[in-house]
């Protein structure tokens, strides 16, 4: 019987990269999975995959930072597993490279909205499904949004807001038992690997950075952390962010 065995989580952009890698690690834990993203191919592949590996998951397509796809999953969940306990906010859309002098109110605003809109509008859509008998709610912050990384103004931006709204959220909710926590993650995720392609000395810093050497597995390395998080294991755990990478920032 697994540690999320009867539970449902609901995982932004879990078609590939981080929330792929938690979707496999809840889905093995006995958790009934639905994956959301804006691509139906990659999460209907991600599903079956899920699916043929012995767990119970489903999808639903969807852009984060739009209310009405946030409120359109949570209905989904509930339709399709009867509640919703778990809701892991991966999703983020980021051009990373744009100095702050360069960046733009579109680009700023594309951050802003897949981020901290969409982290926010989730977390109000599954409220009223968690309120009678709790729920865990993991957000996703950031090294650059800490230490204020070069060429990632609008991202740092949106995921410090993160952390600020996960915070308020974990105070304010911690009467209906629903735990807020954060997980700055250092993953080799597509999004990780094509920067690396595309700004190697800026890659080659932020490597000599993490003690242990080297960017983490999404599922491997990565989805326990979140586990955790999801599992009554951190019953006792809310308002906190855990820097998941390997130790690049220790605070």
């Amino acid at each position: 019987m697994g540690r999320l065995s009867g539970k449902t989580a609901i995982i932004t952009g879990g078609g590939q990269g981080v929330g792929n890698g938690i979707a496999q690690v809840f889905a093995r834990e006995g958790a009934n999975v639905l994956i959301t993203g804006r691509t139906a191919d990659k999460l209907e592949a991600a599903a079956a995959a899920l699916n043929a590996a012995g767990g119970k998951a489903a999808w639903v397509a969807g852009t984060t930072g739009v209310r009405a796809d946030a409120e359109a999953a949570a209905a989904k969940a509930v339709e399709l597993f009867g509640g919703i306990d778990i809701l892991v906010n991966n999703a983020q859309t980021s051009k990373p490279g744009a100095m702050f002098e360069e960046t733009d109110d579109a680009l700023f605003a594309l951050t802003i909205e897949s981020g901290l809109y969409g982290t926010f509008q989730h977390m109000q859509a599954v409220l009223p499904h968690m309120k009678a008998k709790g729920g865990s709610i993991i957000n996703f912050g950031s090294y650059e949004g800490i230490h204020g990384g070069i060429g990632f103004a609008a991202y740092a931006a949106t995921k410090e807001a993160i952390r600020g709204l996960s915070r308020t959220a974990a105070r304010e909710l911690g009467k209906h038992r629903i735990r807020v926590n954060v997980i700055c993650p250092a993953a080799l995720s597509p999004i990780a690997e094509q920067w690396v392609k595309d700004f190697p000395e800026e890659a080659e810093k932020v490597m000599k950075l993490v003690a242990l050497g080297y960017l983490g597995d999404c599922a491997d390395d990565i989805g326990p952390a979140a586990l955790f998080l999801a599992s009554d294991d951190s019953r006792y755990v809310t308002g906190q962010t855990i820097n998941v990478d390997g130790g690049q920032m220790m605070l």
